[in-house]
Protein backbone atom coordinates (compact mmCIF):
# COMPACT_ATOMS: atom_id res chain seq x y z
CA UNK A 1 0.00 0.00 0.00
CA UNK A 2 1.13 3.54 -0.70
CA UNK A 3 1.59 6.14 2.02
CA UNK A 4 -0.16 9.49 1.44
CA UNK A 5 0.42 12.76 3.26
CA UNK A 6 -2.54 15.15 3.23
CA UNK A 7 -2.60 18.72 4.49
CA UNK A 8 -5.70 20.87 4.66
CA UNK A 9 -7.51 23.72 6.28
CA UNK A 10 -10.74 23.91 8.21
CA UNK A 11 -13.32 26.05 6.42
CA UNK A 12 -15.26 28.57 8.53
CA UNK A 13 -18.09 26.02 8.74
CA UNK A 14 -15.67 23.41 10.13
CA UNK A 15 -14.20 25.75 12.73
CA UNK A 16 -17.69 26.79 13.85
CA UNK A 17 -18.68 23.13 14.16
CA UNK A 18 -15.61 22.31 16.25
CA UNK A 19 -16.21 25.27 18.54
CA UNK A 20 -19.85 24.26 19.03
CA UNK A 21 -18.99 20.60 19.55
CA UNK A 22 -15.27 19.95 20.21
CA UNK A 23 -14.16 16.50 19.12
CA UNK A 24 -11.19 14.35 18.15
CA UNK A 25 -11.48 14.29 14.35
CA UNK A 26 -9.04 11.38 13.99
CA UNK A 27 -11.84 8.87 14.66
CA UNK A 28 -13.98 10.21 11.80
CA UNK A 29 -10.97 10.39 9.46
CA UNK A 30 -10.01 6.80 10.35
CA UNK A 31 -13.53 5.61 9.54
CA UNK A 32 -13.47 7.49 6.23
CA UNK A 33 -10.12 5.99 5.26
CA UNK A 34 -11.35 2.49 6.15
CA UNK A 35 -14.47 3.01 4.02
CA UNK A 36 -12.14 3.89 1.14
CA UNK A 37 -10.09 0.72 1.65
CA UNK A 38 -7.24 2.48 3.42
CA UNK A 39 -5.94 3.12 6.90
CA UNK A 40 -5.25 6.26 8.93
CA UNK A 41 -1.72 6.11 10.32
CA UNK A 42 -1.51 9.53 12.00
CA UNK A 43 -3.61 12.66 12.38
CA UNK A 44 -2.12 15.94 13.56
CA UNK A 45 -3.52 19.40 14.15
CA UNK A 46 -0.91 21.87 12.93
CA UNK A 47 -0.20 25.56 13.18
CA UNK A 48 0.74 27.75 10.25
CA UNK A 49 -0.44 27.55 6.67
CA UNK A 50 -2.42 24.33 7.20
CA UNK A 51 -4.67 23.28 10.08
CA UNK A 52 -4.12 19.52 9.91
CA UNK A 53 -1.81 16.86 8.53
CA UNK A 54 -2.92 13.30 7.85
CA UNK A 55 -0.70 10.32 7.12
CA UNK A 56 -2.61 7.44 5.62
CA UNK A 57 -2.19 4.25 3.63
CA UNK A 58 -4.19 3.48 0.54
CA UNK A 59 -4.28 0.79 -2.11
CA UNK A 60 -5.01 3.15 -5.01
CA UNK A 61 -5.10 6.82 -5.88
CA UNK A 62 -8.77 6.46 -6.81
CA UNK A 63 -9.71 5.27 -3.34
CA UNK A 64 -7.75 8.06 -1.65
CA UNK A 65 -9.31 10.64 -3.97
CA UNK A 66 -12.78 9.29 -3.13
CA UNK A 67 -12.08 9.83 0.58
CA UNK A 68 -10.81 13.37 -0.05
CA UNK A 69 -13.83 14.22 -2.20
CA UNK A 70 -16.15 12.92 0.50
CA UNK A 71 -14.48 15.12 3.12
CA UNK A 72 -14.40 18.18 0.84
CA UNK A 73 -18.08 17.79 -0.05
CA UNK A 74 -19.05 18.47 3.57
CA UNK A 75 -17.86 22.06 3.25
CA UNK A 76 -15.95 21.80 6.55
CA UNK A 77 -12.47 21.37 5.05
CA UNK A 78 -10.73 23.11 2.20
CA UNK A 79 -7.40 23.39 0.39
CA UNK A 80 -6.65 19.68 0.59
CA UNK A 81 -3.18 18.87 -0.67
CA UNK A 82 -2.08 15.24 -0.94
CA UNK A 83 1.23 13.73 -2.02
CA UNK A 84 2.39 10.11 -2.11
CA UNK A 85 5.40 9.26 0.05
CA UNK A 86 7.92 6.46 -0.33
CA UNK A 87 10.34 4.92 2.14
CA UNK A 88 14.04 5.70 2.11
CA UNK A 89 14.71 2.13 0.95
CA UNK A 90 12.34 2.52 -2.01
CA UNK A 91 13.93 5.88 -2.83
CA UNK A 92 17.36 4.22 -2.83
CA UNK A 93 16.09 1.67 -5.36
CA UNK A 94 14.82 4.53 -7.54
CA UNK A 95 18.20 6.29 -7.30
CA UNK A 96 19.96 3.07 -8.34
CA UNK A 97 17.63 2.62 -11.30
CA UNK A 98 18.16 6.25 -12.33
CA UNK A 99 21.92 5.72 -12.06
CA UNK A 100 21.73 2.82 -14.51
CA UNK A 101 19.57 4.88 -16.90
CA UNK A 102 21.85 7.93 -17.02
CA UNK A 103 23.66 6.92 -20.19
CA UNK A 104 20.41 6.36 -22.10
CA UNK A 105 19.18 9.97 -21.77
CA UNK A 106 20.40 12.94 -23.76
CA UNK A 107 19.91 16.35 -22.13
CA UNK A 108 18.33 19.14 -24.13
CA UNK A 109 20.90 20.77 -26.38
CA UNK A 110 23.36 17.96 -25.68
Amino acid sequence: MTIYITQGRFAAKGIESLLNKPEDRSKAVAALMEAAGGKLLSYYVTMGEYDFLIISEGDSEQNVISALLTAAATGTVTDLRTVPAITAADAKSAYEKAQSMRTSFRAAGG
